[in-house]
């Protein structure tokens, strides 16, 4: 059922962002061959239904979806896992103490204590040959728990937040982690303070051999390619918004201008 784990074990992974909520850009996305999708429920207005219909679309078409939950909830974090999701993506954890709730309504015992339920996607229903034990230590061992680094106290913690058993990887937010300090690049992974950040989390994070997540919003095989070796397992590379954007630019600018 668990997918990327393994995936990243023999090279790195890509994805994208999904922020219409749309189930067609889901399968757009697996049938081109991305290998994730960063589902976002902190900027939009999806809920629990949508949620679930896209993590099942996903599900459908082969690819991994990890959801970014709108806040530091156990009860959300947990929804999302049931739902089938392979990963949380949690934004602003900025403490141990946090990351450490995080882990609680991710994990099942003896790493959190994350309430049971058979009567749900993740475990298919408690039916057929259902086996408990299987089911807990398959999610504990395969769905991932990824807090993202977008804030100053993030890095000021780090150390302590990436000791908490259960962190899978992190999520690199560059554009919030430089708001954070009150610096207007956003995206730009070149501005010294942002650049320097990520150095640190790459670095500490393969100590532990913990995984990194880190946007590549201008595409390109180089800068794909100096990520990876930079040592960045995750890449996501765009969004739906973004390609539809793109898209509608060229015919602007290539069809319809012309005729004006």
């Amino acid at each position: 059922m668990y997918r990327l784990r393994e995936l990243m074990k023999k090279r790195p992974v890509f994805g994208m962002t999904i922020y219409t909520g749309s189930p067609v850009a889901v399968e757009v996305a697996a049938a081109y061959g991305m290998d994730y999708l960063f589902i976002d429920a902190e900027h939009t207005p999806l809920e629990v239904t949508d949620l679930k219909n896209l993590v099942l679309t996903a599900q459908y078409a082969g690819i991994s979806a990890l959801v970014r939950v709108a806040h530091t909830d156990e009860v959300e974090i947990r929804k999302a896992l049931e739902m089938g999701a392979e990963g949380v993506i949690i934004p602003h954890v900025r403490t141990k103490k946090e990351m450490e709730y995080c882990v609680r309504g991710a994990k099942f015992p003896p790493l959190g204590r994350r309430g049971y339920d058979s009567d749900v996607h993740a475990a298919h229903y408690g039916v057929g040959e259902f086996d408990a034990s299987k089911y807990i230590e398959e999610s504990n061992a395969e769905q991932l728990v990824m807090p993202m680094a977008e804030d100053f106290e993030f890095m000021e913690n780090i150390d302590e937040i990436l000791a908490v058993p259960g962190v899978s990887a992190i999520s690199f937010g560059p554009a919030d982690f430089a708001l954070s300090k009150n610096i207007r690049k956003f995206y730009k992974l070149d501005e010294p303070e942002v650049d320097a950040a990520l150095t640190e989390i790459l670095t500490k994070c393969a100590a532990r051999n913990i995984d990194v997540m880190v946007p590549c919003l201008t595409p390109t095989y180089e800068n794909a390619k100096n990520l990876v070796d930079r040592g960045a397992k995750m890449l996501t590379i765009g969004h739906d918004i973004m390609y539809m954007a793109r898209t509608m630019d060229a015919l602007k600018n290539d069809v319809m201008d012309k005729f004006k």
